[in-house]
């Protein structure tokens, strides 16, 4: 497949937040353009003018940026094909409606929402098609003159398309094979509404796909309807030669396998589904995967193998990895359940594997949340520290406390908070502590502290080489009471690594301090 003739589009509309669906979506067209040396187009598809929602377009574009889905054309990219945004290219589509009025595939109707709905009160499951459409108020059922008139006097009106029954339409899937529907289920859908002078998605998706010369239209499953009608129009207009392959991808389901995914069930089980956090016009916001905390190479990878696999059991894949193994044929036909859980084990590998550096300055905003002000290299140290341990939380579903790895730089606070607030007081009533700080540690821990303020270099090394002789010569274990003494309860790295981090200052303090009060 040569680079010159792999054109693939995403094209949203802006009528609200981007959809962890779509995203996927957006995904699959960038692996496959990228590993074809093709191009990715990025269309804005605004006709339904009802629906739009302002800032949902800015919302898409800063969505894909952070994700790291670049665009080669479109709606602020550029292009020789444009204008790119639907609502700009109105004066182009009525030209194709013009055509398939004067060629007889299409025709006029004046039916009003009224008429329509007393059709669907007198007939079970009632459609617009070849066997209604002679009782319904169109151009099929009036003279020319009448037609000609009504226009006049400024009637509303419709541009339907004529679909002819009997006939099997066949759509040529990469994912699911020959995809077989016959024409009489179809009804003959609005192409164009007089009253905004706009086109419908059909006819504008199908016109703007020819024009911008899409080879591949790579979308959700619950398009799949919708191909037969976009392939009868294809051959309507004559296209039919430069016709796009299409691939249907499967939706992604709830975490349960139960339905497709929704917000609601991210509300309840504590996940996002939208990329980037959402303000809505009611005041409401939406979690976002950016605020959450998740790395965007975390959730591309995550998405990526939601509905395909590289046809082994490789799980962790860059970007680049990706585009080299992506395979639309190896995408699957069912839906594929959304494991939000496998979604933190995905963030969990990109974090570990993330240099600290790179995730302090994050670590430092969360810090400023809880008053504490430091430095990116101290925070860095402690994210080293601390990004093997687990962390407490409660499970959505059964609603009991269970441990993980911690997967989220958030995770960290609640592990380390010890690194930068000293204990102000013990709990003696505290298991760890209770256990741990005995009669003798008050001089055990003197001993350390007096081994301890000796030292110049206040390294890892420079301390294991005082406190680990004495240790084997006395037969003394300080480790725990030192941990109760620094941290005041059973949790936290191991002790020469926060002594090191401490500090010698700190460290002595904090110790001599538990002497006195225990």
């Amino acid at each position: 497949m040569s680079a010159s003739n792999v054109r693939v589009r995403f094209a949203p509309s802006p009528t609200g937040p981007l959809h962890i669906g779509g995203v996927r979506t957006a995904l699959y067209n960038y692996l496959f353009a990228r590993q074809h040396g093709g191009k990715l187009i990025f269309r804005i598809e605004d006709t339904d003018s009802n629906r739009f929602v302002p800032g949902a377009e800015e919302y898409i574009i800063e969505s894909f940026r952070w994700l790291g889905i670049d665009f080669d054309e479109g709606v602020t990219f550029g292009g020789d094909k444009g204008p790119y945004r639907q609502s700009e290219r109105r004066h182009i589509y009525k030209k194709y409606v013009d055509q398939l009025l004067a060629e007889g595939k299409a025709y006029i109707a004046f039916d009003t929402p009224e008429q329509l709905n007393e059709k669907r009160e007198q007939i079970p499951n009632f459609q617009y098609d070849a066997t209604t459409r002679g009782m319904m108020t169109n151009s099929l059922t009036l003279d020319a003159a009448e037609v000609e008139a009504r226009i006049a006097r400024g009637e509303q009106y419709v541009v339907r398309f004529k679909i002819e029954p009997g006939e099997d339409v066949h759509v040529d899937d990469i994912i699911r094979g020959d995809v077989v529907i016959n024409s009489s289920i179809l009804d003959d859908k609005v192409l164009y509404k007089s009253a905004d002078q706009l086109p419908t998605y059909h006819l504008a998706n199908i016109v703007d796909d020819h024009l911008m010369e899409i080879s591949h239209v790579i979308r959700g499953e619950e398009w799949l309807p919708s191909a037969p009608l976009h392939v009868l129009l294809y051959r309507a207009f004559g296209w039919a030669d430069t016709m796009p392959r299409f691939a249907h991808l499967p939706l992604l389901l709830k975490p349960t396998g139960n339905g497709k995914l929704s917000k609601r069930d991210g509300d309840k089980l504590g996940f996002p589904v939208f990329p980037l956090e959402w303000h809505g016009e009611d005041g409401t916001v939406s979690a976002g995967y950016r605020e959450s905390g998740y790395l965007p190479q975390a959730v591309v990878n995550f998405l990526a193998l939601l509905g395909w696999n590289p046809g082994d059991d490789t799980e962790l894949l860059s970007m680049d990895e990706l585009i080299q193994k992506f395979d639309l044929s190896k995408c699957s036909k069912a839906g594929a359940k959304f494991d939000y859980v496998k979604g933190w084990w995905f963030n969990r590998e990109y974090l570990l594997a993330t240099p600290a550096l790179k995730l302090a300055p994050s670590f430092v905003d969360l810090l400023a949340q809880h008053g504490i002000t430091t430095t990116a290299e101290r925070a860095a140290a402690v994210i080293d520290m601390m990004k093997t341990k687990n962390v407490e939380y409660v499970d959505a579903q059964s609603g009991q406390t269970k441990k993980r790895s911690v997967s989220f730089i958030a995770d960290l606070w609640p592990l380390c908070d010890f690194c930068f607030i000293a204990p102000t007081s013990f709990d003696r009533e505290d298991k760890f502590v209770k256990k741990n700080w005995k009669d003798d540690s008050a001089a055990v821990m003197s001993e350390v502290a007096r081994l301890l303020e000796g030292l110049d270099d206040f390294g890892v090394e420079a301390q294991k080489a005082v406190i680990d002789p004495w240790c084997e010569a006395t037969g003394a274990k300080p480790w725990n009471a030192w941990r109760v003494a620094l941290v005041g309860e059973g949790k936290g790295p191991d002790m020469y690594e926060l002594s090191a981090f401490l500090g010698k200052e700190e460290t002595l303090r904090r110790i001599r301090f538990a002497i006195d009060n225990l």
